[in-house]
């Protein structure tokens, strides 16, 4: 017969082995995690870094996130300050005309307008004879308020492109045009030119220039 002493010996032995197993398997299983994860570190590259989408996104949004935390002190979103600079180089424009001009939809110009009317930057004021037609400008304050974001879009544009030379400066904004010329062919958006547009080829002999930008179907 087995004694209990022995039956203990043979347990503790069983239990010391499977925990041994155990162990063993949680190493090999932590190892092969750890090689999993090494060659997926390897095959998973940020976009960037050879996307230039990705890097067009990641600056332009960083560049509006600029430009916003130095609206809010004018009392603007980000979006919003893209309809007053319209208005501040037209001085008079339908409805029509801003949507195109920005690229955007007429309920979101419209949508826009309302607000900044709300605020006493803009004003409504229907076609004489065709009351179908509202055309729309700045007031005093709103023009008070052009010329603080001109003065905002170029101190974050000098900071966007500081090491910049000016011929860098010209083939960046050339290239940008062209691309988003592209995008706005195949997605059938019309609207105005913006200047230089027309002569985009010649762009790197043309001199620095404000242009409006053009940031999509997103005014607030």
């Amino acid at each position: 017969m087995v004694s209990a002493e022995e039956r203990g010996a043979v347990s503790s032995g069983k239990a010391t082995s499977s925990g041994a197993s155990e162990s063993a398997r949680t190493d090999k299983a932590g190892r092969d995690t750890e090689v999993t994860m090494g060659k997926s570190d390897k095959r998973i590259r940020p976009p960037g870094s050879k996307s230039v989408g990705w890097a067009l996104v990641q600056a332009a949004r960083l560049h509006r996130s600029r430009v916003g935390d130095r609206l809010a002190a004018l009392d603007l979103f980000a979006g919003q300050e893209q309809v007053v600079q319209a208005l501040a180089v037209a001085g008079t424009m339908t409805m029509g005309d801003l949507a195109a001009t920005l690229r955007v939809r007429p309920p979101t110009a419209s949508k826009t307008i309302s607000r900044l009317a709300a605020l006493g930057f803009v004003e409504r004021r229907a076609e004489a004879g065709d009351g179908r037609i509202v055309r729309v400008r700045l007031t005093d304050a709103g023009l008070a308020k052009a010329e603080a974001i001109e003065r905002i879009w170029d101190d974050v544009e000098a900071e966007m492109l500081d090491g910049f030379d000016g011929k860098e400066r010209r083939r960046l904004r050339k290239l940008l045009r062209k691309a988003a010329r592209n995008l706005a062919d195949v997605s059938g958006v019309t609207g105005h030119e913006v200047d230089g547009d027309a002569d985009i080829e010649n762009d790197d002999d043309e001199p620095d220039a404000l242009v409006v930008p053009i940031q999509g179907d997103r005014l607030d």
